[in-house]
């Protein structure tokens, strides 16, 4: 009986195969990454079509866009006295979430233990799936740390202005400020010309949500050479003067500017409910002129 011995890969042969499956590995993983990445930036925008969407729906119904957030006051850009609910929260019955929006008293403060399990809500409509946050709910703290509430992540954030959105609440010359009621008619430059909602991702912006300006909250600063920043950074952002360049993913740290996880830019919901992907190399003047409603500022090629 003759016995017919089984060709088989030698050592050498195997660890071979090995190293050409790893080198197609890591030739093919830059392309699966891209495919997601663009596939998630698709998602992003398509979570800002949404908001834009029911931006104007409430405009239709109420003859005005929804407030920044809404609270009362010590004065004018005096601190805020709640309740404190923001836009993503008044636009709820327009994004399909009316039983959740059924469940807020909006008299009542955001921190009122009747709002314990809306205010920890996650909306996926809220989020940006580039973004990678720790958890789904963040801690806000106080001046001095202590924990007033816990809510819900989310990434995008109201164009408040130029200026800083804590020190100027309620003057500032964006779309969106404390009990703003700002209308298609307040926005001379143009719907198309002016930003309503960008990014902000959690790397840089720790604490983001969809559910309002925290009375007495504090928002700690990721560079310690800032100061903290206040409750309205929590759901509204600011571009800067264009001296300071502080435009779309900027080194320079601020807690409260426009970011994201996407490579070349950020996205943005315009006015009008168009979105568009602003390229970090934006002329910080354009950047600007973008952030506000009636600057009369001449907006091209962005």
């Amino acid at each position: 009986m003759t016995i017919r011995k089984r060709p088989a890969f030698t050592l050498i042969e195997l660890l071979v195969v090995i190293a050409i499956i790893a080198v197609l590995i890591g030739l093919l993983l830059p392309a699966v990454q891209k495919v997601r990445e663009a596939a998630a930036r698709m998602q992003c925008q398509n979570n800002l079509k949404q908001i834009g969407l029911a931006m104007q729906n409430y405009h239709t119904s109420t003859e005005r866009f929804p407030p920044g957030y809404i609270s009362g006051t010590t004065g004018v850009n005096g601190d805020g006295t709640g309740p404190g609910w923001g836009w993503g929260a008044h636009l709820l019955p327009y994004l399909e979430q009316d039983n959740l929006f059924r469940q807020i008293n909006l008299s009542l403060d955001i921190t009122h233990s009747q709002h314990a399990n809306v205010r920890i809500t996650t909306l996926k409509g809220y989020k940006c799936p580039s973004d990678s946050p720790p958890g789904q709910t963040i801690n806000i703290p106080n001046d001095s740390g202590g924990v007033i509430a816990t809510v819900a992540f989310g990434n995008y954030v109201g164009m408040g202005g130029t200026f800083e959105i804590t020190a100027l609440p309620d003057t500032n010359n964006g779309s969106f400020y404390r009990n703003s009621k700002t209308r298609v008619a307040d926005i001379t430059d143009g719907v198309s010309n002016t930003i309503f909602v960008t990014e902000r991702e959690s790397k840089r912006s720790p604490l983001i949500t969809w559910v309002g300006a925290i009375t007495d909250s504090a928002n700690p600063p990721v560079d310690p050479a800032y100061d903290e920043e206040g409750p309205p950074t929590l759901i509204l952002t600011n571009t800067g003067e264009a001296a300071d360049g502080r435009v779309a993913n900027n080194t320079l740290g601020h807690v409260e500017d426009a970011s994201s996880k996407h490579t070349s830019g950020v996205s943005v919901m315009l006015g009008d409910g168009s979105v568009r992907l602003i390229n970090n190399t934006i002329n910080p003047t354009i950047w600007e002129a973008l952030g506000t409603r009636a600057g009369g500022e001449v907006v091209s090629n962005y």
